[in-house]
């Protein structure tokens, strides 16, 4: 296992996106109910934004509640929605501790009153920091985001705004919910499968991908140092020759 130690501190990923999967594969393996993983998959959340804080991560995105999510059983559904909102509350000392700002994207409109008032609250409290910037992706898809973006630049053109061939990637980019901040450099999944299950689809282009068997509540530091130090070894291209690179 990696420590802080290993991790050359001056080519540290600026931006880091988890698929964070296996909550409830991890707590079936123990006969629990797989609420019981949501419950123990929120500590490893606070493990790895303290790691990326200490390291100097400036964008973690969280992959947190798909659109998809929503057709899950009620039971599990409602019981994610309260664990959120709770988990969010009690951990809000944890970042303006650590200089953390909170955010969102996604469907913020879908999200019950409870949980969003305390989200909204989060987001509220830890405006003025300017460390890390965690950012959940809520009631998320990438498909519902590319399309929201689409239906925007069609709005904008019909309104004689833009003129529709001169739309570019920029312009798309600057649609989508990550606007503010820059592509992920790494892209993490905890759990085993081999997909990136409609996260970030046009972020991710040339993101580095990291996939281990871990399930996400035994995802901790040691772990998150060893899918940071993966990253250092490798030479990032952007479809350029490892001569051109160089």
């Amino acid at each position: 296992m990696a420590s802080i130690a290993d991790i050359d501190l001056k080519r540290v990923p600026r931006h880091v996106a988890i698929i964070m999967d296996g909550n409830g594969r991890w707590a079936q393996a123990r006969g629990m109910d797989r609420s019981a993983g949501h419950v123990e998959g929120v500590a490893s959340v606070h493990d790895i934004t303290e790691a990326a804080s200490d390291i100097g991560v400036k964008y973690l995105t969280l992959y947190t509640f798909s659109t998809e999510n929503w057709n899950r059983p009620k039971a599990e559904v409602d019981a994610l929605m309260n664990l959120i909102g709770i988990a969010i509350e009690r951990e809000t000392p944890m970042m303006l501790a650590h200089n953390v700002r909170m955010t969102m994207i996604g469907d913020m409109d879908r999200m019950p009153a409870d949980a969003r008032a305390r989200l909204e609250k989060c987001f509220a409290d830890t405006s003025h920091c300017t460390g890390l910037t965690m950012v959940l992706a809520l009631s998320y898809s990438a498909r519902w985001e590319i399309t929201r973006a689409a239906r925007m630049l069609a709005q904008e053109a019909v309104r004689g705004e833009i003129d529709a061939d001169t739309i570019d990637d920029s312009m798309v980019a600057s649609r989508l919910t990550t606007a503010a901040m820059p592509d992920p450099d790494l892209l993490i999944r905890s759990g085993g499968d081999l997909r990136v299950s409609n996260f970030l689809l046009w972020q991710i282009a040339y993101s580095e991908i990291y996939v281990t068997p871990i399930f996400w509540p035994d995802f901790r530091k040691p772990q998150f140092y060893d899918a940071i130090v993966d990253y250092q070894r490798r030479q990032r291209r952007f479809g350029l020759t490892a001569e051109q690179v160089k």
